[in-house]
């Protein structure tokens, strides 16, 4: 297998309504594990996550596979392998919850895409025909997920995908991305660094619409003074605790 970074951003520079929101965010993704995206509230993840899918407009090189995304569309990118589970979740309130998945297939996704769907969600196959408009928050976030587990995907970006949500199901989540991470690699954008302890072997951090840190996350995590400085986070001694936390899923 390659070593060749699955996602190469460099110099990515992103100005919205005259208001430069990213200065120059370099990114690299591995072609396995989890590598997250951490920066405190308003640094400008979600934009550069929106910028590497297409949806916001941009300047710098983005990389998959070594090839550049300039000038394809989101749904050309899609089709590329990008599975994304936005921060909103995207599903349609109208639509059930089965219909949701079927119209994320690519291609007409087989039997062992939905077994594997439904053996990390057994809740979703219970409730295929239960408007997704109805389900509680985390069971949007399972469909948000699923989603990118039907498709033969190269990389995964899922967008705050336990924000909002129960202890419990945040451990489901994360166990869930735990084994997506086996076949596919993942850019995770998390508030929750216990859930980053857990899953992220790799990790960026932005900041003023930059990027400030570039390495292995454990290094990151056990560094109480950059965490608090990048992160605006307590002590190394309360990311361990909400570490076990998730972990025994309580």
């Amino acid at each position: 297998m390659s070593d060749a970074p699955r996602l190469s951003v460099r110099d990515l520079r992103v100005v919205i309504g005259g208001r430069h929101i990213l200065h120059g965010v370099d990114l690299d993704v591995p072609p396995s594990g989890v590598t997250a995206l951490l920066g405190r509230n308003g640094a400008g993840k979600t934009t550069t996550v929106r910028a590497v899918i297409g949806l916001a407009p941009h300047s710098g090189d983005v990389l998959i596979d070594g090839r550049r995304t300039a000038g394809l569309a989101t749904h050309a990118l899609v089709r590329r392998g990008i599975g994304y589970a936005p921060e909103d979740r995207g599903v349609f309130a109208a639509l059930t919850v089965g219909e949701n998945l079927r119209i994320a297939e690519r291609r007409g996704a087989g039997e062992p895409a939905y077994a594997l769907v439904y053996e990390l969600f057994p809740e979703l196959r219970q409730r295929t025909r239960q408007p997704a408009g109805t389900l509680s928050g985390g069971q949007q976030q399972m469909v948000a997920i699923a989603r990118t587990l039907l498709n033969d995907n190269r990389l995964i970006i899922a967008d705050e995908p336990t924000k909002g949500l129960a202890p419990r199901v945040v451990t489901e989540v994360a166990q869930v991305l735990e084994r997506a991470a086996e076949a596919v690699p993942v850019l995770l954008v998390e508030q929750n660094l216990a859930v980053v302890r857990r899953l992220a072997v790799h990790c960026a951090v932005i900041a003023d619409g930059r990027t400030a840190y570039r390495g292995p996350a454990a290094d990151l995590l056990s560094d109480a003074d950059a965490t608090r400085r990048l992160l605006g986070v307590g002590s190394t001694a309360d990311h361990r605790k909400s570490s076990r936390a998730v972990e025994a899923g309580t």
